[in-house]
């Protein structure tokens, strides 16, 4: 910068200061980015004037170039390319560019990228760069020090151009410059049948060598190559050259030169080939005559397309400008343009001033529902919301929008049938412009602080099969058609708060004809409960004073509680054992309600004791998560305990996963089964105060109900921290073989990654199908399993053959990457369990979105894990399978 600056003055001081760009610059865009914020200069080689990125997006890191490659060791380095806006976060960030003409505006769009080892790994990126929903170009580079400048041509569909950088999974996106220049509609016309923009292939100022490229005189700021061929003779006049009547508007600078062919030959030819035999082009030739021909003389020539006419008996005027253009796209692999003169005694060769040539971009996806942006765009503002919402929601097909997952129809727009809003600090109301999207399908808003009533317009989302706004503040009644929805199981709702009804019942004008029926009931009931109060309290003291005879301690819950005699009813004498661990034996019971229960029951001669079976039921009884098994009660009764839960149709993750030929699993569905499990977890370590770690995670304390919802079960290990300041306690250790955190079974030093750790092998369970300790390998541990395929990056050979191929292999690569996070051998590398949440529920959308991509990421994920390894050591996979038992699944 202070290089700059001092050039700056010198240059001023001394009289030489170049001359700014010719023309007033109106509607130009002209980024700089990555340069410092609010930053604006005007470039000392264009004189066109420079601004910050700030105001363009909100997402990336501002970086620059290596020393190697910037001034003064490259002299000649265009100044904004010595910095760079670098985009780690995220697999789609866009500018957005707002041109004076608004919409139907015609624009060119110049974007730049100059590498220079900016991030010092010296390893050349590849990613995408799209306009709006349609790939511009994927970018690749030569080398550190190669430009890469691509320039588009295309209509504003909105007020709006987006311009967007996705990660291909080959290296972080980044971008150094972007221009946009305002052009005049009547130009660059393309079939109106062809929906698409142009993409510069060569523009080329022939007969001249030494141009600088960018003319001060050029209205439209094109970069203009110098070309001759061998075969061809300059020409050059230093008298100006009328362009006022041509739209195109050449600079004179390349208006004054042009070449004819050499040694009085008939013709110029040029041509070019590309690998596809559909590609389609434009090609836009200008002439002008730089010398005034004889009386007698004329230049007459045709221009022809691989033998094909394309103009006839051209005749340019001299030192007037024209422009000729295909009406029809040149379609092929191979072209071949030849410019030859008529024939005729006194014809003169053939001229040639400039060229363009433009290949077709033709649009491949349609932009989204303009209904469903417009609501998802109120919706971003209504909330305030922090999020990369930026471009469009549904495109590219391979990014939509974090927590949007869109239905794409060849035939029409793409739709919003996905929003995931949960935990994303949301306040105020339900945002009515929601019931726009009429294609939604699923709708969680949960755990914000919405306040106010249920909006009655969510009714008209008549495709809505998941309502979910647990863990807000909303007031009022559930609208009678959702009621009535989710009451015939057409939709799932949840909701929850004291000042929610579930029915019109609470409506005013209701209250005001019930009150005077209740109240005289309503003061009788108040009697009646205060007798029952105190009679349960002598009741409960009783009983507390024997428990604490027997055991020094006794149990204080609000949940039911259930005299043995009671037990064994709902039993039938304990009849049906589901499942049997440690403490003893799990039997299938039905409360008076008909609802079916499982019942704990402790046995006199438990190895795990009355200890770890009384911390289960005192932390369920103050913990309360969807994904957390569902305390019923319990009892205590003459020295005879049981635990009373939810009944998991399913049973646990592991038996269900064992049975493999009646129980296929999609990948969507495992993924479901992780995510329901990381958010159990997750409230465990976050969502408690202070936090409580599980101890024993494992696939067999993972229950699953009758609609494969998951829960985590079997407390009995559990340890809650003392405070919120302490990170770690010192315990013996104790676990389950396959499962057990290495550095806990060492140090003995117990925290929330212990839980990670765990989890992540859960993870590599539902990927491959395999067991924590393959018992037909030898008793290998999955981490040696899956480790041995990853380091010959044979990636694909771990995924579980039971999915048969069908799934998102993006999807899938990055949950190998979050187990491989969750299992590095120091508690201090593993990821947080609301990390792990956040890239499960990335996998899920990338897996509903089922992208395009599948088998090009295989031959590359090697390169996409650097930094992560699976350490197997046999340290770290030895287990004593006799020490290390804990309670089993039920």
């Amino acid at each position: 910068m202070v290089f700059i600056l001092h050039l700056f003055l010198l240059c001023v001081t001394a009289g030489w200061f170049i001359q700014v760009h010719a023309q007033i610059q109106t509607g130009y865009i002209s980024i700089d980015c990555g340069s410092p914020e609010n930053f604006n200069y005007v470039d000392l080689d264009t004189g066109i004037s420079y601004t910050s990125d700030g105001s363009f997006i909100n997402t990336g890191v501002n970086k620059n170039i290596s020393l190697e490659y910037a001034y003064p060791n490259n002299p000649n380095l265009p100044q904004p390319l010595s910095d760079l806006r670098s985009f780690p976060q995220g697999n789609k960030n866009c500018y957005t560019l707002r041109p004076n003409g608004g919409k139907k505006s015609l624009n060119l769009i110049r974007a730049t990228f100059m590498y220079g080892n900016y991030d010092g790994a010296n390893k050349l990126p590849e990613f995408d760069l799209y306009l709006g929903v349609d790939l511009w170009l994927s970018v690749k580079f030569k080398n550190s020090s190669d430009v890469v400048t691509t320039e588009i041509i295309s209509v504003a569909l909105e007020d709006t151009f987006s311009v967007c950088l996705a990660n291909v999974g080959l290296g972080i996106p980044f971008i150094s410059g972007l221009e946009l220049r305002p052009l005049d509609g009547s130009i660059y016309k393309i079939d109106p049948g062809i929906s698409g923009s142009l993409v510069l292939f060569q523009r080329l100022d022939t007969g001249y060598t030494n141009g600088s490229g960018r003319y001060s005189d050029d209205v439209y700021d094109r970069i203009w190559t110098a070309y001759n061929s061998p075969s061809w003779d300059s020409l050059h006049t230093s008298l100006d050259i009328d362009i006022s009547g041509d739209g195109y508007r050449a600079p004179n600078e390349v208006m004054q030169t042009g070449s004819t062919p050499k040694n009085g030959t008939d013709s110029l030819e040029f041509g070019w080939n590309v690998p596809d035999p559909k590609a389609q082009f434009y090609i836009y030739l200008y002439f002008a005559n730089l010398d005034v021909l004889g009386m007698n003389q004329t230049r007459e020539f045709n221009v022809s397309w691989n033998e094909i006419q394309l103009f006839g008996n051209v005749r340019p005027r001299a030192y007037y400008a024209s422009t000729f253009f295909n009406l029809k796209p040149l379609v092929g692999n191979e072209h071949k343009i030849s410019i030859k003169k008529s024939f005729s005694v006194n014809n003169v060769p053939p001229i040639l001033n400039a060229v363009e040539i433009y290949r077709v971009q033709e649009s491949s996806e349609q932009a989204t529902l303009s209904r469903d942006v417009d609501a998802v765009e109120n919706i971003k503002t209504t909330y305030n919301l922090n999020r990369n919402w930026v471009g469009d929601p549904c495109g590219p097909k391979n990014y939509s929008w974090e927590g949007i997952i869109c239905n794409y129809n060849n035939s029409n727009p793409p739709q919003v049938i996905f929003i995931n809003l949960s935990s994303s600090g949301l306040t105020g109301q339900i945002a009515a412009s929601i019931a726009n999207l009429s294609s939604l399908e699923t709708l969680d808003l949960s755990n914000n602080s919405l306040i106010g009533p249920i909006p009655y317009s969510l009714e008209k989302l008549s495709f809505l099969k998941l309502l979910d706004l647990r863990g807000n503040q909303l007031s009022g009644y559930v609208p009678k058609p959702l009621l009535e929805r989710s009451q015939s199981g057409l939709l799932k709702l949840s909701v929850d708060g004291r000042n929610i009804c579930d029915s019109t019942s609470c409506q005013n004008n209701k209250k005001k004809i019930l009150v005077p029926i209740l109240a005289p009931l309503l003061s009788f009931l108040v009697v009646l409960l205060l007798l029952i109060i105190f009679w349960r309290t002598k009741r409960k003291q009783k009983g507390r004073k024997e428990s604490s005879n027997e055991e020094g301690r006794t149990i204080e819950s609000n949940n039911k509680q259930f005299t043995y005699a009671e037990v064994a009813n709902m039993t039938n004498n304990f009849q049906t054992a589901i499942g049997k661990g440690g403490f003893g034996t799990v039997y299938l019971g039905t409360l008076k309600n008909g609802k079916q229960v499982a019942v704990k029951l402790l046995s006199a001669s438990s190895s795990q004791g009355y200890n770890e079976f009384q911390n289960e039921a005192e932390l369920l009884m103050r913990v309360h998560h969807r994904n957390l098994a569902s305390f019923v009660g319990y009892s205590h009764d003459n020295n005879r305990m049981a635990l009373v839960y939810e009944y998991m149709a399913n049973g646990n993750l592991k038996s269900y996963m064992a049975d493999r030929s009646i129980h296929p699993l999609s990948w969507e569905m495992r993924l479901k089964i992780a995510i329901d499990a990381a958010q159990g977890l997750e409230y465990l370590h976050h969502g408690c105060r202070p936090a409580i770690i599980h101890r024993d995670v494992k696939s067999a304390n993972i229950l699953l109900s009758e609609n494969l919802d998951a829960k985590i079960a079997d407390f009995g290990l559990s340890k809650g921290l003392p405070d919120d300041q302490t990170t770690h306690i010192l315990t013996d250790v104790i676990g389950t073989a396959g499962y057990l955190d290495p550095e806990y079974r060492k140090s003995r030093n117990l925290n929330e990654k212990s839980d990670v750790y765990s989890f992540g092998i859960v993870l590599l369970e539902l990927i491959t199908g395999q067991p924590a300790i393959i018992k037909n390998m030898d008793h290998i541990h999955i981490m040696q399993y899956v480790g041995t395929y990853l380091r010959k990056g044979e990636i694909t050979s771990v995924i579980d053959e039971q999915m048969r191929g069908d799934f998102n292999l993006d999807s899938l690569l990055k949950a190998i990457e979050i187990s491989v996070a969750c299992t590095q051998p120091m508690s201090t590398q593993r990821v947080t369990m609301t990390e792990v949440l956040t890239g499960l529920k990335s996998c899920l959308e990338m897996e509903m979105t089922r992208g395009l991509r599948n088998q090009a990421r295989a031959n590359h994920v090697v390169h996409s894990m650097d930094g992560l390894r699976m350490d197997h050591s046999p340290d770290i996979c030895s287990m004593d399978f006799e020490l290390m038992t804990g309670p089993s699944g039920r």
